[in-house]
């Protein structure tokens, strides 16, 4: 028996890749997961992997006809959402209220009802950019649960915060907040 419903949101981010494990951790401990993807996060994640761990189609498409009203029946069937990774362009989207793509969409019939985390990761360069900076202090202050990045060595090799948290410590983290 399933214990909540957990909605991973994927955006463009070479972390993606984490999202599917992820996925799979919080499948272990009796989460239903399903997934929504940006066009951008396919370009380093793909649905196999995602379709195969969760048991669910990765969702892509604000007009799939085999799913009706997707950003809104989405939001309401899940019991947290969160954006993992978010980059530093969906966090301007989310902050600007943008509805151009499922996640974002997702985003703005939320609000706020439920937990909705957010987990930036970028180039360390990125995060302290006054943009980001006063982007997610304005989705905080929404709402949003804004979750720290780690520090660590980066993609471009650059070592400094700006990395997802482990997948294994998000789910203890998802588990405890539900």
């Amino acid at each position: 028996m399933s214990k909540s419903n957990i909605l991973i949101c994927i955006s463009g981010s070479i972390s993606a890749y984490k999202a599917a494990s992820l996925a799979s951790a919080l499948k272990k401990k009796g989460f239903h997961v399903k997934t929504v993807a940006t066009e951008s996060s396919l370009k380093f994640i793909g649905t196999a992997a995602l379709e195969g761990i969760t048991g669910e189609p990765v969702l892509t498409d604000m007009f799939n006809p085999a799913y009706e009203i997707p950003h809104i029946n989405l939001s309401e069937w899940a019991d947290l959402i969160i954006v993992y990774p978010a980059s530093a362009t969906t966090i301007a989207r989310l902050r600007m209220g943008l509805a151009e793509d499922l996640l974002s969409a997702i985003f703005l019939s939320n609000n706020f009802r439920k937990p909705y985390w957010i987990s930036p990761a970028m180039n360390i360069n990125m995060l302290a950019h006054p943009a980001v900076e006063e982007n997610l202090k304005n989705l905080k202050k929404w709402g949003a649960k804004i979750i720290d990045p780690e520090e660590g060595i980066l993609a471009c090799g650059t070592v400094g915060k700006g990395r997802a948290p482990e997948p294994e410590k998000m789910a203890e983290m998802i588990e405890e907040a539900l």
